[in-house]
């Protein structure tokens, strides 16, 4: 969990808990398909501008839009997953607003008669507790396009600005939480967990960098202990979860100043300035009136049977907060063990796939998030491509519970297996890398204690840490071949009794 700043000033700490804050996210995530919602442009992120475009994302006179079918099972498997109730009969709506990225001056969204509503999910937190936050809506709609201005990220202080349309039309969904968080840690917990069930789904890549996964804040202060909600502010332009947490505490802070100054807080849409550190203000908030929704007309309405309803549940895979339940209560694995596992879906399959193997569960974690996680990070490579499969991983564990090799020779092996795969076996054969034991390693200890007179005279006049110099020499003889307890015991055994 990322660590957010912690309130110093005793006088701004005592005002902080005079206040509570009352914080909703709107999420928009852009849908992993292959085409936009109501065309057959390209979605694929990267191209030059204004490529992937054609008449309908554009609004040309006299195109009509047709649905992607994926986008609508992706939209309905996100609301299962989010335990929302999923509506037979649903519909689109026209959203009126002006603005350069936005061609044909509306966005088809839906409004009255979303696709899903009234759902929840468990955020877990740092303490190790969760937190049971709402979901008001999800619905399905296209995206509008990107605005680049030039000479400033902002568009006050740029010369001039483009637009670039490739954005147009790729499908979103946008799902909104109840006013149910009461922190920035809540609020960032909210949406890494949101973040993790989208991608568990594999209907979005939540890249919050690329602009695939955007958390709009909705925030407002009031006097503890009272009911009324204050006046909204919205927050964009946050593009990492460190980010959402440092905007929240920045206007929980704002509010909470002009309020006991006597001053009032405006409805509004605020940036986040990341070289700031502030929030700035960008317009005033518009209400759904100024929208004027209306139902979309190039499109009919959508009726889901509930026979694809249950078909689409059937096919979601297993979500982070059951694994990490599972891998607690079955594997015995400790809360963080157990959360950093969950995290990514393929890292904890791979995990699952060598202790069905028959591998130790706390080693696997240990091998699989440590040297191997660091290859990954190293290589900027996918686990799901990694030359060690899950079968071999547990091969080579199986090598160090027999005794066949010791830990230290599977550390030796593990880069060659992680770059050229293999069985361990086989190439503990090839290098003649087995355990030695018995009569080989007694006589390489003889050979060690004949070495060091000085050491031995010391060890057994009471110098009882020099044990740790004698197991190392044995080791440096054997090239780290020496059985570690068998080791311990034949080198006690020589030295204690002269």
């Amino acid at each position: 969990m990322t660590a957010i700043r912690t309130e110093t000033n005793p006088e701004r700490t005592d005002l902080r808990r005079a206040y509570e804050p009352v914080i909703g996210l709107e999420v928009h995530c852009q849908l992993n398909t292959a085409t936009k919602i109501f065309c057959a442009c390209s979605t694929a992120f990267g191209a030059a501008p204004n490529e992937n475009v054609c008449p309908v994302c554009l609004g040309m006179p006299g195109v009509l839009p047709v649905l992607n079918a994926k986008v609508l099972e992706y939209a309905v498997k996100a609301g299962l997953a989010l335990n929302c109730q999923i509506a037979p009969y649903s519909k689109f709506d026209r959203k009126q607003y002006f603005y350069p990225d936005l061609p044909k001056n509306y966005q088809i969204s839906q409004y009255d008669l979303p696709i899903a509503e009234h759902g929840w999910l468990e955020a877990p937190l740092s303490d190790g507790t969760s937190k049971r936050i709402g979901i008001t809506r999800l619905h399905m709609e296209e995206d509008a396009g990107k605005l680049v201005h030039a000479g400033s990220d902002r568009l006050a202080g740029s010369s001039h600005s483009l637009v670039d349309y490739n954005r147009t039309g790729v499908p979103l969904c946008e799902i909104v939480s109840e006013p149910d968080i009461r922190s920035a840690e809540e609020a960032a917990a909210y949406a890494q967990e949101l973040r993790r069930i989208l991608r568990y789904l594999g209907i979005c890549d939540g890249n919050m960098q690329e602009g695939s996964l955007r958390c709009d804040v909705n925030i407002s202060v009031r006097p503890v202990g009272t009911a009324k909600f204050g006046t909204k502010v919205e927050i964009k332009n946050m593009n990492s979860f460190n980010a959402i947490q440092r905007a929240i505490e920045y206007e929980i802070d704002r509010q909470i100043e002009a309020l006991t100054s006597g001053g009032t807080i405006v409805q509004e849409t605020r940036l986040w300035e990341e070289n700031s550190q502030r929030t700035v203000s960008m317009r005033k908030k518009e209400g759904s009136s100024d929208y004027r929704y209306f139902p979309e007309p190039d499109l009919g309405p959508i009726v889901l049977p509930a026979e694809t309803i249950a078909h689409w549940r059937s096919e979601l895979p297993e979500l982070p907060a059951a694994k990490r339940c599972r891998y607690k209560r079955d594997l015995e694995l400790n809360p963080y063990e157990s959360g950093l596992l969950a995290e990514e879906r393929d890292v904890a399959t791979y995990f699952e796939t060598v202790v069905a193997a028959g591998a130790d569960p706390k080693q696997v974690f240990n091998w699989v998030m440590g040297d191997i996680t660091a290859h990954l990070n190293e290589t900027r490579a996918a686990i799901t491509d990694l030359p060690l499969t899950p079968a071999h991983l547990a091969e080579l564990l199986g090598l160090i519970a027999d005794g066949t090799i010791s830990g230290k020779i599977a550390k030796e092996l593990l880069p060659e297996l992680l770059t050229q795969g293999g069985s361990p076996e086989a190439l503990v054969k090839a290098k003649n890398l087995t355990v030695l034991g018995g009569d080989a390693l007694q006589a390489a200890i003889a050979e060690v204690v004949a070495a060091h007179p000085r050491e031995v005279e010391q060890y057994r006049a009471g110098k009882n840490k020099l044990f740790g110099f004698f197991v190392g020499q044995v080791m440096k003889k054997t090239q780290g071949r020496a059985a570690p307890q068998e080791t311990n015991d034949l080198l006690r055994t020589v030295l204690d009794n002269p």
